[in-house]
């Protein structure tokens, strides 16, 4: 089986954060990919473009007002004029500051709508993954791409388009401005760029890379708290009486966060220092240019309202330069942050519909189920070993078939394969060779939302939402009536508790149902599979962890929910096991023995050895 390699993250060796850093030219693409997000807006941009352009022209009239009042106003001494002049020095600032808030409040809307979309395409696509994906991945590490990741770009995608085009505009005006008024005096003030550009190219990089380590540390982190803070974690860590190592863990991560966060924080600072003392040298050379100018009696030279307007625009030049500079900073360490998301978006789900998929209609689906020469080997782990062998099969050519509304009994020492042969029914993982088939269509030409909605599945850890009984019963079917909720909640043995409970069906069940006993928890998932009322049922192991007052109710609910349902459990108990229809006994992923419960005690064999060991079963006892 190929595929992309999961592991910490899908990230390749060299790939992973805080190694080799890209070329420049790499840069681009995710440029290129990062601005599609903001296709779907490009009318709000076009209007944010007029924004800007108009704020940065209007922004022009002061410096070319202040010449006019020191060339005309002045030597003419006329009031009037002079009063003018100064009206519209204060009125013009006011309309650009109207503009400033209008397209202020228009960047941020189209900020926050990228996120959105963003988040939301990235959780999407992560819940397509197949379930190799989160067993190999953290789930602190995919909860970091979801937060911290898209948060980091946050600033970026909401005010990097917008400051860019403002700055561009302002300088490319204000350049164009000051070479209207001395071309010479704008070459002298443009001699210095190049070194801004090499000086931020290098400020840049580094940035890159150092937000690379903090956002790979921020996932670290955000693991660790996830595996600790979680109801699991808490109790594992109270049982072993662990929860200062946890929080020397947690101390000593944070520590290595805060080291890499101050260093993010001083990379690339060192520019703007540069920045701003080239911008205080600059003026005294083009005084010192205009000045020789006029001495030596040039006919153009600059006159006095030229170099104090010249040397007001070129001051106006050094906020949004430095804002360039400041940004390809910035950008330079966002692009880690979009690879580590485009890195999540790339990856191809291995499991998905063939392009000739069909749709199963749960009301035609008899629910015949049969395996047919199964092979299958689970991959090798990207963080295993190169040694390690991924043609080992977990199951060896397995042929059977399930009838009907029959119930097909898996039994076997544990590492057997029958865990590996429900996970191929519903296409949790694809065969290596043979089919699996459902009313004879192979599953992998069945599209996945139509083969998850008749096939209903309870496992021995159930997974219930932190939620209300309500919304967890509710899950499988969202249309659901109250009276079709309690109809469920009955066949699963669960009414008479649920209607004890203060809120009923709106009590909230708690992180993962701890709220609720582990007999309780079952049950209510059982009612979540008659709700859904699937034709072909998989139960795995659904009881073995109970004790016997709740596995009394979770079988009487069990045997009720098989009713009229095609089903195949992984058993333990003598109970599912003596009603099986068919008996699978398998041993190293191979059908060794199959019967029915009778006929495979009286043939001894591995079947008798189970039976006795873990049905507590003699040769004298009950058939």
């Amino acid at each position: 089986m190929s595929g992309p390699r999961f592991g910490r993250g899908p990230l390749a060796a060299d790939e992973e954060l805080g190694g080799p850093s890209r070329p420049v030219g790499a840069a681009l693409p995710l440029l290129r990919r990062a601005a599609r997000f903001f296709l779907p807006y490009q009318g709000r941009l076009v209007f944010i473009a007029t924004l800007i352009l108009a704020s940065s022209v209007i922004g022009l009239a002061n410096p070319y007002l202040l010449k006019l009042m020191i060339d005309d106003a002045f030597p003419k001494g006329d009031i009037g004029l002079l009063g003018l002049y100064a009206a519209l020095m204060v009125i013009v600032p006011i309309i650009n500051g109207g503009i400033g808030l209008a397209q202020s409040w228009m960047t941020a809307s189209v900020g926050q709508f990228v996120m959105r979309d963003l988040r939301n395409l990235l959780f999407t696509h992560v819940q397509s993954m197949p379930i190799r994906f989160f067993s190999e991945t953290r789930t602190g590490e995919i909860q970091s791409r979801l937060t911290n990741d898209v948060s980091g770009v946050q600033s970026v995608v909401s005010d990097a388009a917008a400051n860019l085009a403002s700055s561009v505009a302002i300088v490319l005006s204000t350049l164009v401005a000051m070479a209207l008024i001395d071309w010479r005096l704008t070459a002298v003030s443009l001699c210095v760029a190049p070194l801004f550009l090499y000086f931020s190219s290098r400020a840049s990089a580094a940035r890159r890379k150092a937000s690379g380590e903090v956002q790979g540390a921020l996932a670290d982190l955000t693991s660790i708290a996830e595996e600790h803070l979680s109801v699991g974690g808490a109790l594992l860590a109270k049982s072993f009486g662990r929860a200062e190592a946890g929080a020397e863990r947690f101390t000593a991560r944070s520590g290595d966060l805060a080291v890499l966060q101050l260093r993010q924080a001083l990379t690339g600072r060192w520019v703007g220092v540069v920045v701003q003392v080239v911008f205080s040298g600059i003026p005294a050379l083009v005084y010192f240019v205009a000045g020789a100018l006029v001495a030596t009696g040039a006919s153009d030279a600059p006159t006095i309202g030229d170099i104090v307007a010249f040397t007001t625009l070129q001051s106006r030049l050094f906020f949004p330069l430095a804002s360039l500079l400041g940004l390809q900073v910035e950008i330079g360490g966002s692009l880690a942050l979009f690879e580590r998301i485009f890195a999540y978006l790339d990856l191809t789900p291995e499991i998905k519909d063939a392009p000739d998929a069909i749709t199963l209609h749960r009301s035609s689906v008899r629910g015949g189920v049969e395996l047919r020469g199964v092979a299958f080997s689970y991959p090798r782990p990207p963080d295993g070993p190169a040694t390690a062998r991924n043609d080992q099969f977990a199951l060896h050519e397995i042929s059977f078939r399930a009838e009907p509304g029959s119930l097909t009994a898996l039994v076997g020492p544990s590492g057997s394969g029958k865990s590996s042969i429900l996970n191929l029914i519903p296409r949790f993982w694809d065969v290596t060779g043979g089919a699996v088939l459902i009313d004879g269509h192979d599953v992998r030409n069945i599209t996945l939302r139509s083969l998850g909605d008749v096939i209903g599945v309870v496992t021995q850890e159930t997974h219930l939402l932190h939620a209300t009984i309500r919304e967890n019963l509710t899950y499988a079917k969202s249309d659901a009536t109250d009276k079709e909720l309690w109809s469920a909640i009955e066949g699963a043995s669960l009414a008479e508790r649920v209607r004890e409970l203060p809120l009923g069906l709106d009590t909230v069940v708690g992180e993962r149902g701890y709220k609720l006993s582990g007999g309780e928890r079952q049950r209510l998932a059982i009612a979540r599979v008659l709700l859904k009322d699937p034709p072909i049922l998989l139960l795995d192991e659904a009881t073995s962890a109970l004790d016997s007052v709740s596995e009394r109710h979770v079988q009487e609910a069990l045997e009720r929910a098989m009713r009229g349902r095609t089903t195949i459990a992984v058993a333990h108990r003598l109970s599912t096991v003596a009603s099986a229809d068919q008996i699978l006994v398998l041993d190293h992923g191979r059908i060794v023995e199959r019967g029915r419960h009778a006929e495979l005690r009286r043939a001894g064999g591995l079947y008798g050895a189970l039976a006795e060991m873990q049905f507590g079963l003699v040769e004298s006892g009950t058939p």
